[in-house]
């Protein structure tokens, strides 16, 4: 007979969002693969991933492409349906004024992100979309799971990022994106 207790299921929740998160956190490096602002998106219902998403808007050509975005257009073209309840969705980032948007819309239940977004953030850091009580859907919001392994990643982009361009810039080569003629 075995004598050890049961996890509580708020251990067991917890382990499964920092499981998820630690998909989008992969999903996130793709993006960075990519030369995008590393941020990643995991779609679950059911505690199964039926989408994923990262960003994408430089190699898109598409400014609504976020990887939140990108994964629930995933997600309700598999469900057939732009409605996704019963969903969580994971991302690796605060998702901004459009992405909370558009979870709010796609009916989505809750969303559990990792890095607070200060001067974007509309679950809370700069504005609250989700707490809108005049809307007629509202998400749960599970803040800040795995938030350091998420901070860093876009520390470390941002930095690798300035540290190329006093590179190029130190070796007499035009600015990123300004070309010579």
């Amino acid at each position: 007979m075995n004598d050890d207790p049961k996890p509580e299921p708020s251990a067991i929740d917890a382990r499964a969002d920092s499981a998820f998160m630690r998909l989008a956190l992969d999903q996130a490096h793709n993006a960075w693969l990519l030369g995008e602002v590393p941020v990643g998106a995991v779609l679950v219902r059911d505690g199964r991933v039926i989408a994923t998403g990262y960003n994408r808007p430089i190699g898109d050509s598409d400014p609504t492409a976020h990887a939140e975005i990108v994964a629930l257009r995933q997600g309700a073209a598999l469900a057939g349906n732009y409605r996704l309840p019963g969903c969580t969705l994971y991302v690796t980032l605060e998702p901004c004024a459009m992405c909370a948007m558009a979870l709010l819309h796609a009916r989505v239940q809750r969303v559990v992100f990792g890095a607070r977004d200060p001067k974007t953030g509309a679950a809370g850091s700069v504005i609250d979309l989700f707490a809108e009580t005049r809307l007629n859907h509202h998400c749960q919001i599970s803040a800040e799971v795995e938030a350091r392994a998420c901070a860093e990643l876009l520390q470390e982009f941002f930095r690798a990022r300035r540290r190329q361009a006093r590179l190029e810039c130190g070796s007499g080569s035009a600015a990123p994106g300004i070309h010579s003629s």
